[in-house]
């Protein structure tokens, strides 16, 4: 009998046809909701999930039968990965297939930003040229500092090699990382030395709220802030005071803590003082959830969930 994969979103189509090249019957049901989930998921080996809903302990409890999650993307905190494994379930994620396009947003946000795209597009547009209101500042020379060194920081740093900038980057989980395109560092030369600083971090309940009043002010010297991780990881009113009085000078924000949970749309209802203030603000970058999300890395993450499971079975 053919094992089977409960596809709970959307994918790119190669990977049930990868799937289903190592045997695996593969179903989806598209309008199928949290409860459905909840009467089907026992008959599946495996499944795959971007966001739509928390693959949480009520959930896998029902699943006896299930082999393996795949994540098709990077962050993991809409699975209860410790009552998985625990149960021996594998948990598999893609962050292999993004890492390429996060680190290209982050580079073309802060290009963005130091060239004063935004405003000097909008301006242009409407006859208005005005050269020396938006004289732009350079990479090269600023000290970049990188939070987090794994997939996504790493190719960052990568895409930062030709811009003549000193890239440090810090990982709590990491030792000895240091590599041709960034130097190890601990928090406190990221604090002394940054004009840059990009977050490149899972959600977790260490990382919540990290960036916050408290963080911000342990800096030297004002600096940028890109986040293209997690948008609670940034308490976004600590931000909104800090680009207010200058001691950020700017950030890009790929993502924003009132996103909903499938990061498909924001918590619209009664959106708070601090986005409303965010969007007036010419020296912030905003962009809906989509580092990760180019033409290529869907294949990509596709690809890789294919592989890791083949990998899992042997096959």
């Amino acid at each position: 009998m053919a094992k089977k994969v409960l596809f709970i979103d959307s994918t790119h189509p190669s990977l049930p046809e990868g799937l289903r090249k190592l045997g695996f019957l593969c179903d989806f049901f598209p309008d199928a909701t949290r409860t459905d989930f909840l009467k089907m998921i026992n008959n599946y080996e495996g499944v795959i999930i971007r966001s739509k809903i928390k693959l949480d302990k009520e959930i896998l409890s029902h699943a006896k039968n299930l082999k393996f999650i795949g994540r098709v993307g990077a962050g993991m905190e809409n699975i209860d990965v410790s009552y998985a494994k625990e149960n021996g379930i594998a948990c598999i994620n893609a962050p292999e297939g993004n890492r390429g396009a996060v680190g290209e947003q982050a580079l073309g946000m802060l290009l963005m930003l130091f060239n004063n795209l935004l405003r000097a597009d909008a301006e242009v547009r409407k006859g208005i040229w005005r050269r020396e209101e938006n004289r732009g500042i350079e990479i090269e020379g600023k000290t970049i500092g990188i939070i987090g060194y794994g997939n996504t920081g790493g190719s960052f740093a990568r895409k930062l090699s030709g811009f003549k900038s000193t890239v440090r980057a810090y990982d709590k989980y990491k030792q000895n990382y240091s590599d041709k395109y960034a130097q190890e560092a601990v928090m406190e030369d990221i604090y002394l030395t940054s004009d840059v600083v990009s977050l490149h971090l899972p959600l977790t309940k260490e990382t919540q709220y990290l960036v916050d009043k408290e963080f911000i002010n342990r800096f030297k010297k004002p600096f940028y802030l890109i986040n293209t991780s997690r948008g609670k990881i940034v308490k976004t009113d600590d931000l909104v005071d800090a680009l207010k009085t200058g001691k950020v000078l700017g950030a890009c924000l790929d993502v924003l803590e009132y996103e909903g949970l499938s990061f498909e749309n924001l918590n619209s209802k009664n959106l708070p003082y601090s986005f409303r203030e965010l969007i007036k603000m010419e020296n912030v970058v905003l962009s809906p959830h989509i580092a990760g999300w180019t033409h290529e890395s869907n294949i990509k993450l596709a690809e890789t969930i294919v592989r890791k499971v083949k990998n899992l079975y042997n096959l």
